[in-house]
């Protein structure tokens, strides 16, 4: 007999003998007041088993019987061998003629000791992570690809940061490119020149943020490690401490903001009729403030953690997607396609044979420097190939077995 058994004889047994009423017993067995006169009549002294359901050790009538059982069993074996549970109950009603629900198929299967060939990962241990006190001390970022026109214009991506501290969204902006290294860096730059620069981001394992290749160039060879990617440089020169996130509920923050802008900026957009990338983002730029008003909360601690930008930095050089190249006898490089002539130092004297850095601005413009000073830079072609990153991790040769370990950019012939 259970507990709520013993509970339910005694509760019967005090109102029978008069000590509590009828409403006193419904309430203490969460009953109406008509079963508990049922009980009652049912009561007999000495002799619990009143208590019993009628219905207790009776075999219930729409049981299946054994030989239904037999038949799942040796169809999982047989037939159906390998199917999952829900596979299989689909396969039973369609093929067999055997009506049973998932849950039948997988008791009779669980006790006929026939285990699920769909492996279920248990469930991991996530502790929630406190905010951070202040505002600039940690920023999400990542981007979300969606049909944000709802098919009134062309798919755009939408690349963002929000403040850790207070779930503001300090900058974000639309692209048509998917998730890219120049569309970071444009948005890196926004920030820094709009608030300062951060403490921390915290990002995904994307390519863009960090290589996740195997491949070793020469250079990489001869220094004994990878270069970072071109945003992952950016973000060392500007002392900004990148942490990994290795799931998404990790940087769940972010996350839920694409959640909330693909229902709240989509309408947005569609109440504007917006229909081009430049409507988008002037969309974009007028719902923040209200987003963030909305969305946003105080921190624990007053203050930035920002800190404020040096006007010595040379942001077209920190932003921008760098390649090293060797100059020509003739002083002549050809970049994309182009024919460009260098111009002489300003002694005079030429640095033929040397490497020189060809820095690509997000919007297409070219810039030249060597040992970090700026030599010539030339407008984009009207006409010119979407901005990429250059390729420099070809592989000359077979990766070298070395410990994976990350050190600092600065270790760079080009920038030494």
């Amino acid at each position: 007999m259970s507990q709520q058994q013993l509970q339910r004889v005694k509760v019967i047994e005090n109102a029978v003998q008069g000590r509590m009423t009828v409403g006193e017993a419904a309430g203490l067995l969460d009953l109406s007041r008509r079963q508990v006169q049922r009980l009652k009549g049912r009561y007999q002294p000495g002799e619990p088993t009143w208590v019993y359901h009628g219905n207790q050790g009776r075999r219930p009538s729409n049981a299946l019987s054994a030989r239904v059982k037999r038949r799942v069993v040796e169809l999982a074996k047989g037939k159906y061998a390998g199917f999952n549970d829900s596979h299989l109950q689909e396969k039973l009603t369609e093929q067999e003629g055997l009506r049973l629900s998932r849950q039948s198929v997988r008791r009779i299967l669980r006790a006929a000791g026939r285990a699920s060939p769909q492996r279920r990962r248990p469930r991991k241990y996530r502790a929630r992570r406190e905010r951070r006190p202040q505002r600039g001390m940690l920023l999400q970022v990542d981007a979300s690809r969606h049909d944000w026109l709802e098919g009134r214009g062309p798919q755009l991506t939408l690349v963002g940061l929000i403040d850790d501290a207070t779930g503001e969204v300090p900058v974000a902006r639309f692209q048509l490119t998917p998730e890219d290294s120049a569309g970071y860096l444009r948005l890196f730059r926004c920030l820094v020149e709009q608030e300062g620069i951060p403490v921390a981001v915290y990002r995904d394992r994307h390519s863009t943020f960090q290589r996740n290749d195997e491949h070793w160039s020469l250079a990489e060879q001869l220094q004994g490690f990878q270069f970072p990617t071109q945003v992952g440089r950016a973000l060392e020169e500007l002392g900004i401490t990148a942490i990994t996130a290795y799931s998404p509920q990790a940087k769940g923050r972010i996350e839920r903001l694409w959640r909330t802008f693909q229902d709240r900026l989509v309408s947005e957009l569609r109440l504007a009729a917006v229909r081009t990338l430049e409507e988008s983002n002037a969309v974009l730029v007028r719902s923040l403030p209200a987003h963030n008003r909305r969305f946003g909360k105080p921190p624990l601690c007053s203050g930035s953690a920002y800190r404020k930008l040096d006007r010595r930095l040379d942001l077209d050089y920190i932003f921008s997607l760098r390649d090293v190249r060797t100059v020509g006898q003739d002083h002549v490089l050809q970049v994309f396609g182009r024919a460009v002539q260098l111009p002489a130092l300003p002694s005079g004297r030429g640095y033929a044979g040397r490497k020189v850095e060809v820095c690509q601005q997000p919007n297409g413009d070219l810039r030249f420097y060597l040992d970090r000073r700026l030599l010539h830079q030339l407008p984009a072609l009207p006409d010119a190939d979407p901005v990429r990153a250059p390729n420099r991790h070809r592989r000359s040769s077979p990766p070298p077995k070395l410990p994976p370990k990350i050190y600092s950019y600065a270790g760079h012939p080009a920038l030494a």
